[in-house]
């Protein structure tokens, strides 16, 4: 497909962010042109659709950086409950009903909801990597895989064997090294996982200091924090990173900027669960990388970026006590380049020429982008899911104007999602 985007205004996502006027061009998978009006080049090719922007924004699409996207089962399952128990009496009993072709449809439905909120890559932790994999490619979405290992589930061979079969399998799939949490995986698995690591030269990521009794029980445990603990093996030499992040200590922060380590913040799950508030503010000022995740629809409840982005930024402020405290352009790269290079997609951070198309346009013409006094905030600030007008990945538009492009129906995908949950009940 050849398609002609033009009328537009453009944030490219390269510094320093300014917005431009021009166009943009898309041929197969990857942006050919993108700049100012290029009218007569534009007419000697014989494009398969051209749309006039009316001055709304491009950009790169959103990168969710942690999630897990057939947990929409459990969306307002389990609710107001501590995060232990919340995990142990109601996720883990519920999960382990959870059958391998449940996981496809329940992806899928999680897929539908990245697209409204111009998401166009997820940093997916579940289980039956086969089944998010497919969903994935059967709708034309980008996922990056991370191996959910721990005592429990899966095995060091499994997670080998999946490293190099989904690094293999379609250009919208990766996989990344990766494990539960500390508290979940013993120190041989974990010893393991770090010779992988070293084998394959990767990164890996993990659960890390989510909540203070996790933090207290690993220090119990082993005499080091889970930070200090997972570096001590090995585990983060080809570096990697973290989700939540909240609780980090001295020595934590000193070892993710030696280390290079991602800190990815999930403020709308941490809120909700009462974990508390990462250190973003610190974490800025260390240059640490920091990218935002909404992890799962049940501990959230919703896979919306914008909230997230609001989120990261307003509880920074009341962290600090500092209404200047993490500035909202800041946020917006977290969520776009940020997450591109937590998940190791670099091909499609930013809008340039011969990057892969993975942009979204925002629709500006409604009251809550108005006036235009600085479009980079208002999309922190005062943005919504009911911005995002069209959703591509990989040049192809996923969703547009409400209506969804991936080759199924979504009331069948509702229904499903539906039927697996009753079933579970019953």
């Amino acid at each position: 497909m050849k398609i002609r985007i033009y009328n537009a205004r453009i944030l490219t996502m390269q510094e320093p962010l300014t917005v431009s006027e021009g166009e943009l061009w898309v041929e197969g998978s990857r942006i050919s042109y993108v700049g100012a009006e290029n009218g007569e080049a534009a007419g000697k090719i014989a494009w398969d659709r051209q749309i006039d922007a009316n001055k709304n924004l491009l950009m790169p699409g959103f990168k969710n950086a942690h999630t897990h996207s057939a947990m929409t089962f459990l969306r307002s399952f389990a609710d107001d409950r501590p995060l232990l128990s919340w995990l142990n009496e109601q996720v883990f009993p519920m999960e382990a009903k959870l059958v391998p072709e449940h996981i496809y449809h329940l992806s899928k439905l999680a897929i539908l909801e990245y697209l409204t909120s111009g998401i166009t890559a997820n940093f997916d932790m579940y289980f039956h990597a086969d089944k998010i994999a497919q969903s994935s490619v059967d709708c034309g979405f980008r996922t990056v895989l991370v191996a959910p290992f721990n005592d429990f589930v899966s095995s060091l061979e499994e997670v080998e064997e999946n490293y190099v079969k989904f690094n293999n399998f379609h250009p919208l799939i990766r996989y990344t090294l990766g494990f539960h949490a500390e508290y979940t995986t013993g120190r041989e698995r974990l010893e393991g996982l770090a010779r992988l690591a070293h084998q394959y030269k990767a990164p890996v990521f993990t659960h890390n200091s989510e909540s203070e009794s996790e933090v207290r029980q690993c220090i119990e445990r082993n005499g080091m924090t889970p930070t200090a603990f997972l570096n001590s093996l090995g585990l983060f030499d080809y570096g990697g990173g973290g989700y939540h992040c909240i609780h980090l200590s001295e020595e934590d922060l000193d070892i993710f900027q030696k280390k290079g380590l991602v800190a990815v913040t999930c403020p709308g799950s941490n809120t909700k669960l009462a974990s508390g508030i990462a250190p973003i503010q610190t974490l800025m000022e260390r240059k640490i990388p920091i990218a935002i995740g909404t992890d799962g629809p049940a501990s959230n409840n919703c896979l919306d970026m914008f909230r997230e982005m609001f989120l990261v930024t307003g509880l920074a402020k009341l962290r600090e006590k500092d209404a200047s405290a993490v500035d909202g352009a800041e946020v917006l790269k977290m969520a776009t380049t940020g997450g591109a290079k937590a998940m190791g997609l670099s091909d499609c951070d930013v809008l340039a020429q011969g990057k892969l198309a993975d942009l979204i346009l925002i629709d500006l013409h409604q009251p809550n982008m108005q006036p235009l006094n600085n479009i980079v905030k208002n999309l922190v600030y005062s943005g919504s899911k009911q911005n995002v007008k069209m959703t591509m990945i990989d040049g192809k538009i996923l969703y547009e104007d409400g209506v969804f492009h991936i080759g199924t129906d979504p009331e069948e995908i509702y229904a499903k999602a539906n039927e697996i949950i009753e079933s579970m009940k019953a």
